[in-house]
């Protein structure tokens, strides 16, 4: 067991962290879930461009557009 003694007293959650944690709270009863992705460059230029192209709000849009193509492609080939 790891035990740390410390004078100081447990940070409390800052607005910021609970305006967070209630937007998360949000998307989840919605269905949705925040991902953080690593992506090269180029790939987050191609959802720049379909984003664009599509009048689209954000990338995420744009990559779900990409995930439901691939998904129709899939179904199709099966």
């Amino acid at each position: 067991m790891l035990v740390i003694e410390s004078s100081s007293p447990m940070p409390t959650p800052s607005r910021s962290t609970e305006h967070t944690r209630a937007y998360r709270q949000r998307l989840r009863a919605a269905g949705s879930e925040e991902v953080l992705l690593q992506l090269p460059r180029a790939t987050v230029a191609m959802l720049d461009a379909i984003k664009e192209r599509q009048g689209l709000r954000n990338r995420s849009q744009a990559l779900l557009q990409l995930i439901e193509q691939g998904r129709a492609t899939a179904r199709q080939m099966s």
